[in-house]
């Protein structure tokens, strides 16, 4: 994982989802930086995955909305991919 000072959004992941997953055993979070941006990628748990997805999306759609603010304020593309939880 990169240093969360030198990349934006990822203390405010680590926060969110700290607070939203039972299993934080199983919560991985991973940055990478590449030509297009910052892609922050996340793995959680099978029971917590519906949280992390919430009801119609709606609670991944807010934390991928709220990255792209802290992105823009850092003058940064943030994205958010979230990986199925291993079996």
């Amino acid at each position: 994982m990169s240093d969360t000072a030198s990349v934006p959004g990822l203390e405010f992941i680590n926060v969110v989802l700290g607070m939203l997953v039972e299993d934080k055993d199983e919560l991985a979070i991973e940055s990478s930086h590449d030509d297009l941006g910052i892609l922050i990628t996340v793995r959680v748990s099978d029971r917590d995955m519906g949280k992390l997805i919430g009801k119609s999306g709606q609670t991944i759609k807010s934390i991928r909305t709220l990255l792209r603010v802290i992105g823009g304020m850092a003058n940064q593309r943030v994205n958010l991919k979230v990986l199925e939880p291993q079996k």
